[in-house]
C-alpha cells in the first residue's frame, strides 16, 4: 500500500496494473493505505483507497502467493452521503462512511489520513461532479430537490464489550490462555492442570469471533 499526496504519474507507477482498470480520461488524485469494508465483502480488506476525478476506488493487486485483484468503486457523481466518524474505544483509527444511495462503504485508517481523504473527496465531488450541491447534516433536505451529497461528522458511542478493542483483547487473551494451558499440561503431564485453561481460552476465542460477526 502506498503513501498519500502523490502525483497521478507516481500513483500509477506505484500501484501495479491500476492503469488497466481506469476509465477514459480518469486520473488518480490521491491514494492512502486503509481498510475498505463494504456490503459486497465478507471482511475488511487492506488496500489502497484511490481518489480519482471520477470515482473512489478500493484497490489491491498482488501476485504472491497467487495473483489476486481487489477492486470496488463508488462514482463521485452518485455519492449522496459522506460522514467522518470517531468511535469510542477505537483510538488508532477513524472511519469514513460513504453511500451512493444503493451501497455503503466504510473506510478506516489513521486520523490524519482519514481527514485528508475527507477533505479531498469533498473537493473532488464539488469540482468533478457537476450538478451536485453540498449541504450539511444539520440543514433540512427536501427530497424533491435531490440535494447531494450530505456531509457530516459523528461521534459513535458503542459499549466497550462490543468495541473492536474489547474483541481484540478477548481474542488475544484466549490464545494466550490456550498456549499457557498446553504448556502447563506438557510440563506437569496432568490434564487437570492444563485443560481448564485450554477450555477457557477456546471459549474466549470463539466468543470474540461470534461478537465480531454480530457487529457486521
Amino acid at each position: 500500500m502506498s503513501d498519500d499526496k502523490r502525483t497521478p504519474k507516481k500513483i500509477l507507477s506505484n500501484l501495479k496494473e491500476l492503469q488497466n482498470h481506469l476509465q477514459p480520461d480518469e486520473q488518480p488524485l490521491l491514494n492512502i493505505p486503509a481498510f475498505w469494508d463494504s456490503e459486497q465483502g465478507q471482511r475488511s480488506t487492506p488496500c489502497d483507497v484511490v481518489l480519482t476525478n471520477q470515482r473512489l476506488l478500493g484497490y489491491a493487486f498482488v501476485t504472491f502467493p497467487r495473483e489476486r485483484l481487489f477492486l470496488e468503486s463508488l462514482t463521485l457523481s452518485h455519492i449522496t452521503s459522506v460522514s467522518l466518524r470517531q468511535k469510542t474505544f477505537e483510538p488508532l483509527f477513524r472511519e469514513l462512511f460513504i453511500s451512493d444511495g444503493q451501497r455503503k462503504v466504510y473506510i478506516r485508517t489513521s486520523r490524519q489520513k482519514i481527514e485528508t481523504l475527507y477533505e479531498a473527496l469533498r473537493s473532488a465531488v464539488e469540482q468533478y461532479a457537476p450538478g451536485t450541491e453540498a449541504t450539511l447534516e444539520a440543514q433540512p433536505v427536501d427530497p424533491a430537490t435531490h440535494i447531494t451529497p450530505v456531509y457530516g461528522r459523528q461521534d459513535v458511542r458503542i459499549p466497550f464489550e462490543n468495541s473492536p478493542l474489547a474483541i481484540t483483547i478477548l481474542f488475544i487473551g484466549g490464545i494466550i490462555m490456550e498456549i499457557s494451558g498446553v504448556f502447563i499440561w506438557s510440563a506437569s503431564h496432568s490434564a487437570q492442570a492444563g485443560l481448564p485453561l485450554c477450555a477457557a481460552g477456546f471459549i474466549a476465542v470463539m466468543t470474540a469471533i461470534l461478537v465480531r460477526r454480530q457487529r457486521r
